[in-house]
């Protein structure tokens, strides 16, 4: 698919659900608003899916709220992970329940993860995360090690006098594990995420660590700059959405867990696909293809703080 602005949309993030076993503190306080009844079946995420990729969709990657949550999880990979012409299936996890599940993910057809890890602090961990377990986090990343996954990425979103000053902490797993270390600046994005209070300059951590040396992109339009340094088995990436826009090189859509198409995480605008699901794949592919050729040039994160949804509906 290509949209208005020639760009090529090749990447989908599929959100599976709005639940959640955290309550992270930049992105949900309360649960979400689309409840498990309204949440797409089984069939209906595989035939989006299968619509997308008909489309030019090479990469797909399952989000949430919490995907694992999904008991039909398993069978959601396995069918998506089937589709002709997809060159990646991806998931991201906080990694409460990876330990128990990552083996059989795999087996089903799941080839990369992303886990959520803001803090290497047990205490911290358990603060920015309303109660949850950095220990589990741990256990989950030995578990996806052992299952095969590679690479295996870890995000820490970066708050300013919060968890900075754990920034060489998180490098220094690079040397450890072969795990890649990626650091996301704070997005204005859901109730009360609008202060600049928080948010630090991944461009000046960059320059503070010479020692980074800069690598060539796994991923044509990643939105992360990876580097490496002198013994480290992984990369250290940063992604930043503020202070270095990706726009121009932007290749992705995101379709939330009760049928709603979003074009641009920094915008609102949203068209819901739930009848044209209804209609048959044909009325799906058309409405998707529409939309993408409408998407917006850039985000307004510079301009607005967004409301309407937070980062748990959006599917982060």
């Amino acid at each position: 698919m290509i949209d208005s602005f020639g760009r090529v949309i090749d990447y989908l993030r599929l959100s599976l659900t709005e639940r959640c076993t955290l309550r992270c503190a930049y992105c949900r306080v309360d649960e979400g608003l689309c409840p498990k009844s309204q949440e797409l079946n089984t069939e209906e995420f595989i035939l989006l899916a299968e619509a997308c990729v008909e489309l030019g969709i090479q990469r797909i990657r399952l989000t949430g709220g919490e995907p694992l949550l999904r008991k039909d999880l398993p069978q959601i990979v396995r069918g998506i992970a089937a589709l002709p012409g997809l060159n990646d299936l991806s998931i991201t996890t906080n990694a409460q329940m990876l330990a128990e599940l990552a083996g059989d993910l795999k087996t089903a057809g799941l080839m990369r993860l992303n886990i959520s890890m803001d803090s290497l602090d047990e205490n911290l961990f358990a603060k920015l995360t309303g109660g949850g377990s950095l220990q589990k986090v741990l256990d989950g990343i030995q578990a996806a090690i052992a299952a095969g996954f590679d690479p295996i990425k870890i995000n820490a979103v970066l708050m300013k006098g919060i968890n900075d000053h754990e920034v060489d902490d998180f490098i220094a797993l690079t040397v450890k594990h072969k795990v890649d270390v990626r650091f996301i600046e704070y997005m204005p994005i859901g109730s009360g995420n609008g202060s600049n209070k928080l948010r630090l300059n991944n461009q000046e951590l960059i320059a503070e660590r010479p020692w980074l040396k800069p690598l060539p992109p796994r991923f044509h339009s990643q939105p992360s700059s990876d580097y490496t340094f002198e013994g480290a088995l992984g990369r250290v990436g940063f992604i930043s959405p503020i202070s270095h826009r990706f726009c121009s090189d932007c290749n992705r859509i995101r379709i939330m867990s009760d049928g709603t198409l979003r074009t641009c995480l920094g915008r609102d605008a949203e068209i819901s696909l739930r009848e044209a699901l209804t209609e048959g794949k044909d009325a799906l592919k058309k409405v998707i293809k529409e939309a993408v050729f409408e998407k917006p040039e850039k985000h307004c994160f510079d301009q607005v703080a967004l409301e309407k949804r937070n980062m748990s509906r959006i599917g982060g």
